[in-house]
């Protein structure tokens, strides 16, 4: 099966250029947003974005969401078709950044973990671990019982990147696209691409603040 490509070109490279490319999959869990967003970031960039959908996200984008699959697949680059394992994306020697996996499944990590490459979803990922590029899995369940730490801890020994999407309050967000989008701008930091959406930390009126309730006790 070929890859459907949508009628977005990629930018043309030059001669001894390699196009930034970057895997975006998306799997089953709650928290679609997540992964749509990323790619409504990523559109306007310079990054190739090659999406892979499982079947269960399908379902998920139904529940949590009023745009279609159609709609998603839109806004990458290049899509691929899940049960497409002879895609360019399964192979090593197509080279890209690494891949992100968001939001990441139970049965997603599960399968990486154990080297199950029934789906491009599952292959693109061991492809990215084999070839030693960054995997970052967006894990969206919890709680958690011991069979996933330890799931967790082996991706960690072969190279992934374990990066639960939990939302952070030092940015004072208003509303629940700032909590999305410092939550995939910090995804993004893991690649080197500062997607120009995230608060960074600044420090220091804490500790002075601190300090001067410390001087009036």
């Amino acid at each position: 099966m070929k890859d459907d490509i949508d009628k977005k070109t990629p930018k043309k490279m030059g001669p001894d250029q390699t196009p930034r490319r970057l895997i975006v999959g998306i799997s089953g869990a709650s928290g679609v947003i997540y992964g749509i967003r990323m790619l409504e970031i990523l559109r306007h960039t310079d990054i190739e974005t090659h999406l892979v959908m499982s079947k269960s996200a399908e379902l998920t984008l139904a529940y949590e969401s009023d745009l279609k699959a159609k709609d998603v697949r839109d806004l990458a680059s290049v899509n691929h078709v899940v049960s497409d394992i002879g895609a360019s994306i399964s192979s090593g020697s197509f080279p890209t950044m690494g891949m992100v996996i968001v939001p990441c499944s139970v049965r997603t990590m599960s399968d990486i973990a154990c080297g199950v490459t029934s789906t491009l979803l599952s292959r693109a990922a061991d492809v990215v671990l084999k070839e030693r590029r960054r995997l970052v899995l967006g894990f969206r369940e919890t709680p958690i019982h011991i069979g996933h730490l330890k799931t967790m801890a082996a991706l960690t020994d072969m190279g992934a990147i374990i990066a639960p999407v939990v939302p952070a309050f030092y940015n004072r967000p208003q509303t629940i696209d700032d909590l999305v989008n410092h939550t995939v701008g910090r995804l993004l930091d893991l690649f080197g691409i500062d997607a120009k959406v995230v608060k960074r930390w600044k420090g220091g009126k804490p500790e002075r603040v601190a300090s001067d309730a410390a001087r009036k006790e």
